[in-house]
């Protein structure tokens, strides 16, 4: 391991890391001024969705794996249902698009607000959790408490409900939203929540500065569009230190994910070009910057927030950027669908059978789903590859960077784990659901 001058002895020992989902450790040994450990480990227990959607019929697929999160519900019911559509000849309506595009909006506002603002923002204001915010900061939370709900409402209108939704099925959608319903919805987005929108980019700006400063370049991997910010749909595009950007195939996602076992992990591991690549909200910015709305464009210029970014702590201000423009892109598309009056369309039925692929960007990066169908229309074997399982190998190489950065600075123990614990944060990782791998040992 890496070495610093002599003398100084750091032990740190993170079980179960807080204000993230799932469990994951921090291990940092340091004797001597030597760096004798620094692990970012995975301990979950091991998922088994591909396993489970073995024999169910298609109308049934997207439903059990919608479980594998309960947070990115949305983006794994929206990967399964085009994967299942592109094995099965499906092809879904301009509206229907629309429809799904609107409730990926509101998963990605969701989820920003609760990770920057109940997750992120306790350690830029030095506070242990967001409860004691609430004595200190009570409109901040009031409002984040605000966003949150009407996130919430905006994907259960869309999507029936927002954890696990049920409108959304293979074809299209099994019930819509009405054009009134559509339209009280925009009239809330006007009144409510661009004010409260607004109020969070100021108290962002404050808290800018505080954000650590921290640098490493890597390869960035994320769904593109030339239309639009790729969330819903496009190809995929990785974008490296030096600005080289490359387009693959959605079909041939094994091909750059390339997953592997790390032994401290019991996630995979992936890596394409370099030896990580990052997945999430700051690798969408780096790629898809000129597709963002000009007001979030705008807020990231008043954040002084621009591609390429190496911060990976800057990951939360790109969720900020990402909440501005998925509200306005939801005000453009929701003007759309009440211009043209929803309409009751059937479910568009298979033409075909076999494999099929799809890729969406839910909140913390890209998500990759896979099916294989039969005659009869049943899942033969399924595959996911989920975003945190992507940056793992990426935190770990950030570990390996900023811990002798921070031995050289002379910091503390207690500032070092500090600094760790808001780097795994920042990613925003979904701990359980990137958990694949399982070592068995038989014994005779």
């Amino acid at each position: 391991m890496s070495s610093t001058p002599a003398g100084k002895n750091i032990k740190i020992d993170v079980h179960h890391l807080t204000r993230v989902e799932g469990h994951g450790n921090i291990l940092v040994n340091i004797t001597n001024g030597k760096i004798e450990r620094c692990d970012w480990q995975v301990p979950e227990s091991p998922r088994f969705f591909e396993a489970m959607v073995r024999g169910r019929h298609y109308s049934e697929v997207a439903r059990i794996v919608s479980r594998i999160c309960g947070i990115c519900s949305v983006g794994h019911t929206l990967a399964s249902v085009k994967a299942t559509e592109a094995a099965l000849g499906i092809e879904i309506s301009l509206q229907s698009r629309k429809l799904r595009t609107l409730l990926k909006h509101a998963e990605n506002i969701d989820s920003h607000i609760v990770h920057v603002l109940f997750l992120a923002a306790p350690d830029l204001l030095g506070a242990p959790s967001v409860f004691p915010l609430v004595a200190t900061h009570g409109e901040v939370v009031k409002r984040a408490l605000r966003l949150k709900r009407f996130a919430h409402e905006f994907g259960s209108l869309i999507g029936g409900r927002t954890t696990h939704p049920t409108r959304v099925v293979p074809g299209g959608f099994s019930e819509h939203p009405t054009t009134p319903q559509l339209t009280e919805l925009k009239r809330r987005f006007l009144t409510d929540v661009v004010p409260d929108l607004n109020a969070v980019l100021e108290l962002v700006t404050q808290l800018a500065p505080k954000f650590p400063a921290f640098n490493r370049p890597t390869e960035y991997m994320a769904v593109h569009s030339d239309s639009e910010y790729g969330l819903y749909d496009g190809v995929i595009q990785t974008v490296m230190p030096d600005g080289t950007k490359q387009k693959y195939s959605v079909d041939d996602y094994r091909s750059y994910t390339n997953e592997y076992v790390d032994p401290r992990s019991t996630a995979k591991y992936a890596k394409n070009k370099m030896d990580s690549y990052m997945a999430g909200a700051l690798a969408r910015f780096n790629n898809n910057y000129d597709q963002l709305h000009p007001e979030a464009r705008k807020v990231a210029e008043q954040l002084g927030f621009k591609p390429p970014c190496f911060n990976p702590y800057l990951n939360s201000v790109a969720q900020v950027v990402e909440i501005v423009h998925s509200a306005y892109e939801s005000l453009r598309l929701l003007d759309e669908l009440i211009a043209a009056g929803i309409k009751e369309e059937p479910l568009v039925k298979p033409t075909k059978f076999g494999a099929g692929a799809s890729v969406v960007e839910v909140p913390r990066g890209i998500l990759f789903h896979w099916y294989q169908y039969n005659s009869a229309f049943d899942c033969e074997a399924g595959d996911c590859i989920i975003p945190t399982n992507q940056n793992h190998a990426n935190i770990q190489l950030d570990f390996d960077k900023l811990v002798p950065e921070m031995l050289r600075a002379d910091k503390n123990e207690k500032e070092m784990e500090l600094a760790l614990e808001m780097l795994v944060r920042a990613y925003d990782p979904c701990i359980s659901c990137s958990t694949h791998y399982l070592d068995v040992q038989f014994k005779r």
